[in-house]
């Protein structure tokens, strides 16, 4: 039989969930509680305790215990896997806004990424990926030209980027990412719906295909409010 505080927790999670008691509003205090489930204190801080480890509840001294807004788990950094399948495997929903995908000449930033000369042409692909109808990840790609020359013709609102680099017979088989954070400018607070200065997950990709070269170099940036990163160690 399970203990009465996990009885406890499971109801309020129940409670959160159903939307009762509403994202970014108070919970009835430890003590309201308390009388309500007809437990004592400490059972009811273990109840709730557990619920703010989880990520669902949130203490704050003047305010009381709020209702977080759920942040989604990203295990990218564990895996190779497409945005939409890892979000899938969540049961949430996906969506893709292709804002603009062209050929121009690098910066030096890029060539230094992509380990190409200035003279070489590359895609850039500017994507804003959506989970249940909320702007999540801004998403800015660059792509050899001469590696894929038939890839503007792909409309990536349906196709998924890495399916595409398969089908061609350069599949992405490794990654490696750089992590910083930054405050969101002007043009990320209005593509991802958020206050200018809020945090941003700012990550640096490298795709590597065939023979080990740099497919593929990723800018992408998350809403800090929205996501959290798993890094799974071993020794």
């Amino acid at each position: 039989m399970a203990a009465m505080y996990i009885d406890i927790k499971n109801d309020i999670l129940e409670k959160i969930n159903s939307g009762i008691y509403e994202e970014g509003n108070v919970i009835p205090t430890e003590l309201e509680l308390a009388d309500f489930y007809k437990v004592s204190r400490p059972t009811i801080r273990q109840a709730v305790q557990l619920l703010v480890d989880d990520g669902y509840l949130e203490k704050r001294k003047k305010r009381g215990t709020i209702v977080c807004k759920r942040k989604i788990e990203q295990e990218f950094t564990q895996k190779i896997s497409s945005f939409e399948t890892e979000m899938s495997e969540k049961g949430l929903v996906t969506d893709t806004n292709v804002i603009s995908l062209k050929v121009e000449y690098p910066s030096d930033d890029v060539c230094s990424a992509l380990s190409i000369e200035s003279s070489e042409k590359v895609y850039k692909l500017v994507r804003l990926r959506y989970i249940d109808k909320k702007p999540n990840v801004l998403v800015t790609t660059y792509i050899p030209y001469e590696l894929f020359p038939e890839l503007k013709s792909v409309d990536f609102k349906k196709n998924r980027l890495y399916d595409y680099f398969s089908s061609q017979g350069n599949p992405v088989s490794r990654i490696k990412r750089k992590l910083e954070t930054i405050k969101a400018d002007e043009t990320v607070s209005d593509l991802l719906d958020i206050a200018i200065g809020e945090p941003v997950f700012y990550f640096h990709s490298y795709g590597y295909g065939n023979g080990g070269r740099i497919i593929e170099y990723s800018i992408s940036k998350y809403r800090g409010d929205m996501n959290y990163f798993v890094f799974d160690l071993y020794r």
